[in-house]
């Protein structure tokens, strides 16, 4: 990566930040900055006790868009600590970077080469050319989807809460799903609104194209534009992400609706007319927007490993949300079957995929597990008394920035929280952003060392 030469205000010369480090930073300072906000008492709420680690967990987990919480977002906070967390949630989901750009531009401000290169590698775009015009268009696809969600959302809430409560309601459950944050301002996040479809579906549909992304929505949107679908191919990425999304979807949904249709806990409390709807919003709301409609308490084992398993993939990349991507996922599976056969090239639907694609895909994969399956340990050590699978699903979900729990955030240790605050920063900025930020990166060496076998399987 091409870095930089500034020079320091004593005259000497220096290496600015690099594009990773600018983005750990960025979200860093974000969520200082909402620490002491949140830590000031017009933030409280009646008499509830805020320190400086519910203030940084919380700052944390609406930065990176997760929804972890250790005190009930609705009670605990005053409507300025609510406007404080809804803003740290749209900083966090635009990108701290793509912030930062939106307002350079506003202020007439030109961005360099550099800065252009640091929005790159946070929004995934393909190419440094036209990210400019890109982040313009981010702006414009978030603002316009959490308004839609917000008017949509707004007659059903304000016939529960009155048309100005109901208005503040749904603006923030909108702004919330869409960023893939998970903060609700009920106790018992979306129960009550388990068999309502309204609700349900909506804050779905804001969620799911949230985490779908703006790269895969405008390609989309080009496909099917003006041109009449001839002009435009839709892209390799866009067609595994989507063909990803709705494979996890249905696969999750046959399989939770099979497993909790008698649980008590779960599903069968309900209508079973009303048990398809609940079903499909919890095979949705891994992926990781963390609202839930049942408790994740009462679910089964298998309905347990497999939420824990739609957690850690997540959404699509340059999206709201979390998770070592869709993509990712497909690029594995695609490169298992290419090996099964025999062949080195991995194809799809005519196209070959670079192998340092796939490295890069397996490096994400075996890091996320290995990061996990750390701080799941360490939990377990810090937190003898706690359950060893709600600790392993709370360390999936802050990991994968998806909010969902089995009920044990509120009972953790300082240590632990600490550890989910680290962990939860770095699944947002993802594992190989955070790589790049740590480690100097080395010239690249023209030699090659000779070959030889590895005997593995």
């Amino acid at each position: 990566m091409t870095r930089f030469v500034g020079r320091q205000a004593g005259g000497r010369l220096a290496r600015p930040l690099t594009p990773a480090q600018a983005i750990v930073m960025g979200f860093v300072a974000a969520i200082g900055v909402g620490t002491l906000l949140l830590r000031l008492p017009v933030a409280h709420a009646g008499t509830a006790d805020i320190g400086w680690l519910t203030a940084l967990f919380t700052a944390t987990s609406a930065v990176c868009v997760t929804g972890l919480i250790v005190v009930d977002t609705g009670s605990a906070w005053s409507p300025f600590g609510q406007v404080v967390i809804l803003l740290l949630i749209k900083a966090g989901g635009l990108g701290i970077l793509s912030l930062g750009a939106l307002v350079a531009l506003a202020t007439g401000r030109r961005m360099g080469f550099s800065a252009r290169l640091r929005l790159q590698v946070q929004t995934s775009a393909f190419q440094v050319g036209g990210v400019v015009r890109f982040i313009r268009r981010l702006l414009l696809f978030t603002t316009s989807a959490e308004l839609v969600g917000m008017l949509a959302l707004w007659p059903r809430l304000a016939r529960d809460e009155g048309i100005a409560a109901g208005a503040w309601s749904a603006l923030f459950h909108a702004v919330s799903a869409f960023n893939n944050a998970g903060f609700a301002l009920y106790p018992d996040s979306l129960v009550r609104y388990v068999a309502d479809p309204i609700v349900s579906l909506i804050v779905a549909g804001l969620f799911v194209l949230g985490g779908l992304g703006l790269i895969v929505v405008v390609d989309v949107a080009l496909h099917f534009g003006a041109g009449g679908g001839s002009r435009h191919r839709v892209t390799l990425h866009t067609r595994l992400a989507l063909a990803t999304t709705a494979i996890l979807t249905v696969a999750a949904w046959g399989v939770i609706a099979g497993t909790e249709w008698t649980n008590p806990g779960t599903l069968a409390r309900l209508e079973p007319a009303e048990r398809p709807l609940a079903a499909l919003f919890q095979a949705v709301t891994p992926r990781t927007a963390g609202f839930n409609t049942i408790d994740q308490g009462e679910y089964r084992t298998p309905t347990v490993l497999v939420t824990m398993l739609l957690m850690f993939v997540g959404g699509n990349p340059g999206s709201t949300a979390g998770g070592v991507k869709t993509t990712t996922l497909a690029v594995l599976v695609l490169a298992t079957f290419a090996a099964a056969r025999g062949r080195d090239a991995v194809t799809s639907t005519g196209r070959s995929i670079e192998p340092a694609t796939v490295m890069k895909a397996a490096v994400l994969a075996t890091l996320g597990a290995l990061v996990v399956g750390t701080v799941a340990t360490l939990i377990s050590i810090t937190d003898p008394g706690l359950p060893p699978l709600p600790v392993l699903f709370e360390t999936v979900s802050a990991f994968g920035t998806v909010g969902l729990s089995m009920g044990i955030t509120a009972d953790l240790s300082p240590w632990a929280r600490l550890m989910l605050v680290v962990l939860m920063l770095v699944g947002r900025v993802g594992l190989l952003t955070v790589a790049l930020a740590l480690v100097e990166e080395g010239p690249e060496r023209p030699m090659r060392y000779p070959s030889e076998d590895v005997v593995v399987g």
